[in-house]
């Protein structure tokens, strides 16, 4: 790799993945003699990174915390700001910057000091997060810690309780983060089953990483998020939702997300209809209130029940 500067960014980037790095595979991921690789580390030292060395035939690397954020040149109100902002983020209080969030808070708060972990940690336990939809409030440790976990190729154990299941120890290779709607859900493949599993996050509890890695596997069909839609289309629902709407597809589709399919009814596609399959009849009454434009439900019955409850309760409210 002739570009240095290049080459000392892509040695961060590994440094950062894994928590340990053998210097003979470090070396032939940069394509460098360990020589070089010895003198690249120097300068990331110079540069403010802890980078810890052990020498002999089984030596590596590791990145290490150190006393403040390098390079970056926060202070500690900066810092504690921007961890504290990618939670919120990442718990998808900003729409659309999920994954980035979670990708980049995984890289601050391995890095971040103690002291500043303890800071945000008790901005953590007297906040409440606001987060649109309703959706499952996360721990934001558990997702870091997963997304490190995917990041460094490692092995994962895990508590996890099914729907309508008891918990049990999960052991897996976690492959991928993926946020649908207001939920996160970890692609995995499951060795105790020998098989690809999704499992979702706000039902996952205490993520230990083993320190065992793995070779990553391919998704089927290599579309992480097209798996996963597949895999939820097939799981059995209570409710069949279905409504008129006079509106275009264009303008329902868009808040209706993952979670509902959208058919034109006429050439002008100037009314449409709407299908969900859910458990919980609140998710299309609210998309009802969202959309505000006329509709008609078809079924279930049930569903106009709840419109017209939420209907009356708002009413009263701006009378």
């Amino acid at each position: 790799m002739a570009n240095t500067s290049a080459r000392m960014l892509r040695l961060l980037s590994l440094l950062q993945t894994h928590r340990y790095w053998p210097g003979g595979e470090l070396a032939d991921r940069l394509e460098v003699s360990p020589r070089t690789l010895r003198r690249d580390v120097d300068r990331l030292r110079e540069l403010g990174y802890l980078v810890d060395a052990t020498r002999g035939s089984a030596g590596g690397y590791q990145l290490q915390a150190g006393a403040a954020v390098p390079p970056l040149l926060l202070d500690d109100d900066e810092a504690v700001a921007i961890a504290v902002g990618l939670r919120s983020a990442a718990a998808g209080a900003v729409a659309g910057f999920e994954e980035t969030s979670v990708r980049a808070l995984a890289k601050v708060i391995q890095l971040l000091p103690p002291r500043l972990r303890k800071r945000i940690d008790a901005l953590r336990a007297v906040t409440t997060p606001g987060v649109f939809g309703g959706g499952p409030t996360l721990d934001a440790a558990v997702l870091t810690t997963v997304a490190l976990a995917c990041r460094g190729e490692e092995r994962l154990r895990f508590t996890y309780a099914a729907r309508e299941r008891d918990a049990e120890a999960r052991h897996v290779e976690p492959h991928r983060l993926v946020p649908l709607g207001r939920r996160w859900y970890l692609i995995a493949w499951d060795l105790d089953r020998a098989d690809w599993r999704s499992f979702r996050l706000d039902r996952l509890t205490d993520p230990a990483p083993t320190g065992a890695r793995f070779r990553p596997r391919e998704i089927p069909g290599g579309d992480p998020v097209g798996w996963l839609r597949s895999r939820i289309a097939a799981i059995p629902t209570r409710h069949d939702v279905s409504i008129i709407l006079d509106a275009t597809p264009a303008q329902i589709q868009p808040v209706v997300g993952h979670w509902g399919t959208v058919e034109p009814l006429t050439p002008e596609a100037d009314s449409c209809r709407l299908r969900m399959n859910v458990d919980d009849l609140s998710w299309p009454v609210m998309v009802l209130g969202v959309l505000g434009v006329p509709f008609t439900i078809e079924s279930p019955p049930e569903l106009r029940d709840r419109a017209r409850i939420a209907g009356e309760a708002l009413l009263r409210g701006a009378s």
